[in-house]
């Protein structure tokens, strides 16, 4: 055994270490030795992974976390981690990929890295043992969730990885399950190198695979002859080093695909080549370069992207496409093309508008669009789990058979090629982990967009053509739109929780609705420009790096300046399920009469009785309405006590009390204190008429806005109004029939 321990020590001091010695080493197992070991750093040891729990991060990153801000005088927009050069063939018949990929990757870390860890994306469609479908039946029990149609016969997707090998050395591979998944889930795969990676060093490791892609489920697959071709190829996980995203020690954040669940990737380089029948319509992530390469009945398609951190493209016959451009401060010329199916061709041009108007709001409010191109597909009929997705440069949007002005439909198609791009910032280019922290993209990209309809002045018209027939339209503001999506009465879930540990795909849909509302909230506690001011820096210092919450928080409290502010949002709904629910719950408004009793006038204890005063009040009445003819209601000749009584049933948030008085007046209070209760009183020469919490409606995660409010007197006004609406309604009908 001596000598057997020699021999492992003379390689490692060589360089040139054996497997066998490395699966030691992994496995924490050292081999029985007396011989001194090696020095630490020159033996690879196992690098844990990433918390299956893992989710919100409380401490902020180092200032020098994947390698600093990005300047602009850098050789690259990102710091290139991993490059992947694929040659893919599509058999549109049996909708397979077969691929050839290379893929050179870089070892951030202090210390050798003997394993890396990839994703196969794909293989959570094999079957119904997956992560992705054990936790399907759990969180989408109750529908309400996307990726949840029938799998059949021959529907099933999966991706088998083939030969790996490293410098032309075979390497092994197996299955891993980082979350502590079931067996039968195979979308984690080790591969154990031949050579261990030094730190700083790269190794390139050259594979082949295939790639049966699903009859759409969620986000990728094919209907009829249209493929949407995403998470497809073999892709490596993420080293996170200390001092990122709240790591205190090398780890690999490599999670299983969970059904909630969306992405995380390093920044690199693509260089992909796709070859489809030539009768195909091709569109991809980046760059084409020049026109494709006949190969007989074939055309190979060639794209390249670098700074992004993943690669997805689509292609169908008989598409169409219509292009248009961006030009900017800051960025490149941008091409801008919509692929579109014939039965769809309606939607193009609202697309294009969108997507362009997308680019310019976006540069402009956090920072310039660095890419050469955008792309956007409409999905054909049949295909909506294929809309809505996002990859960089990349996007599915909605369709619609007719796009009518105020209508559901004319929203939807600009709602999501907006939300899609907007992906492009907070998935694409801060590349947010969306495993563990989805708040960082899908909640603040919703914000973000809602700011831009806002702008915009789009509201949302809750109608279709028919119902406008009579007269029936139902605006909102998007922000009121996302309220009441909420469920901000009973959320289960902090916003950020991770995708998976949430009670129900449900209540992990309240991220995006939550997030935007208590987005929108913070905004009218700092001001909007200060708001605005504070996601343009958390954007430069952060994009192209990977943020945490704990970074979101604390580059918006440095840059509004009010961190007790920021911190009482993040506590009370990012990293809690606190609820707001302030209310009137009596308001009371009486004239001060002479009170009854004894007193001292002119040196003698005087008594004054009720039936005295009554008297003395009848005869002042009279004679004030004598004098006052023309009087408002609630004025008199005495003062008017009011007391408005305030309830606060839920967490502390700073509201604002309104009473409106008999003449028009108005006093305003300020109710910023932790008292569950409190009462405000007010003398006025005028009865109040009505008392109001949040007049200026700015308190939006308020969950019942209903009791916000309340009149001395019963007003009748609202259930009239539904009255009125609703025999209109019943009129606009009894005219249509008696056309008929």
């Amino acid at each position: 055994m001596r000598r057997k321990a020699a021999r492992v020590v003379r390689r490692v001091a060589a360089g040139a270490l054996l497997c066998a010695a490395t699966a030691w080493a992994q496995d924490g197992v050292p081999p029985s030795t007396s011989a001194p070991l090696p020095a630490p750093t020159a033996v690879p040891v196992e690098i844990p992974f990433a918390s299956p729990h893992a989710a919100f991060v409380r401490t902020p990153s180092a200032a020098t976390a994947w390698g600093g801000p990005r300047t602009g005088s850098e050789a690259t927009l990102s710091d290139r981690v991993v490059s992947y050069r694929i040659q893919a063939r599509l058999d549109p018949v049996k909708h397979t990929v077969d691929g050839q990929q290379q893929m050179t990757w870089r070892n951030r870390s202090d210390r050798p890295v003997s394993a890396v860890f990839v994703h196969l994306y794909l293989n959570a469609f094999e079957g119904q043992g997956s992560t992705f479908f054990t936790e399907r039946g759990v969180l989408a029990a109750h529908g309400g969730s996307r990726g949840i149609a029938e799998v059949k016969k021959g529907e099933w997707g999966h991706i088998d990885l083939g030969n790996v090998d490293q410098d032309g050395a075979a390497l092994k591979w197996r299955y891993v399950h980082p979350d502590g998944g079931p067996a039968t889930d195979h979308t984690v795969v080790r591969i154990d190198l031949a050579q261990p990676v030094p730190a700083g060093g790269s190794v390139t490791l050259d594979m082949n695979f295939h790639s049966q892609l699903p009859r759409v489920i969620e986000r990728t697959g094919y209907v009829g002859k249209f493929h949407l071709v995403g998470q497809w190829f073999p892709k490596i996980g993420v080293l996170e080093l200390p001092g990122e995203r709240g790591a205190t020690e090398p780890r690999w954040n490599v999670h299983e695909f969970h059904f909630n669940s969306e992405f995380y990737a390093d920044f690199g380089e693509y260089d992909v080549r796709m070859t489809a029948p030539k009768d195909y319509v091709v569109g991809a992530v980046g760059e084409q370069q020049g026109d494709p390469t006949p190969e007989g009945n074939d055309l190979t398609w060639h794209f390249i992207q670098a700074d992004v951190h993943d690669f997805a493209w689509m292609a169908a016959p008989g598409y169409k496409t219509l292009e248009g451009e961006y030009t900017g401060p800051g960025s490149p010329k941008v091409k801008v093309r919509v692929i579109y199916p014939a039965e769809f061709e309606v939607d193009a041009k609202p697309v294009l508008k969108a997507s362009i108007d997308s680019i310019a709001y976006f540069s402009q409010t956090l920072g310039p669009y660095p890419y050469k191109t955008l792309t956007a597909v409409v999905p054909p009929f049949n295909a909506s789990e294929a809309g809505g997705m996002e990859y960089p440069t990349f996007f599915t949007a909605d369709n619609a058979s007719e796009v009518t002005p105020k209508t559901l439909n004319e929203f939807f198609i600009d709602f999501v090629t907006i939300h899609e791009f907007g992906h492009g910032y907070f998935y694409g280019l801060l590349a947010s982990n969306e495993f563990e922290e989805p708040m960082l993209d899908e909640g603040l990209n919703e914000y973000w967009d809602d700011r831009m309809l806002r702008e915009r002045n789009q509201l949302v018209y809750l109608t279709k053509p028919i119902w406008t027939y009579f007269g029936v339209e139902a605006p909102l503001g998007t922000f009121m739109l996302e309220r009441m999506l909420s469920t901000l009465a009973h959320p289960a879930d902090p916003l950020g929780q991770n995708a998976w540990d949430r009670l129900s795909s449900s209540a992990y849909g309240t991220v995006y609705s939550r997030t935007a509302t208590a987005m929108h909230d913070l905004e009218e506690r700092l001001g909007k420009p200060v708001m605005e001011k504070a996601f343009r820096d958390y954007y430069t210092t952060w994009h192209f790096r990977h943020p945490s919450i704990a970074d979101l928080q604390a580059s918006l409290a440095e840059s509004s300046g009010k961190p007790a502010v920021v911190a009482q949002v993040f506590n009370q709904y990012v990293y809690g399920t606190d609820t707001v629910d302030d209310r009137i719950s009596e308001i009371v408004s009486d004239e001060v009469l002479p009170l009854a009793g004894t007193s001292i006038k002119g040196g003698k204890r005087i008594e004054v009785s009720n039936d005295d005063n009554d008297e003395a009040v009848e005869k002042q009445r009279k004679a004030w309405e004598k004098a006052h003819p023309d009087a408002k209601p609630g004025s008199g000749p005495f003062p008017w006590k009011t007391t408005v009584t305030v309830r606060r049933d839920g967490s502390q948030v700073p509201q604002t009390l309104k009473v409106t008085f008999s003449d028009d007046s108005v006093e305003t209070v300020r109710w910023d204190d932790d008292r569950r209760w409190a009462r405000f009183v007010f003398t006025k020469p005028f009865k109040a008429t009505s008392a109001e919490l949040d007049p200026e409606r700015k308190v939006y995660l308020d969950a019942n806005k209903l009791n916000d409010s309340r009149t001395i007197e019963a007003n009748h006004a609202a259930s009239n109004r539904w009255g009125s609406d609703f025999a209109a309604l019943l009129q606009g009908i009894y005219t249509m029939l008696g056309t008929l």
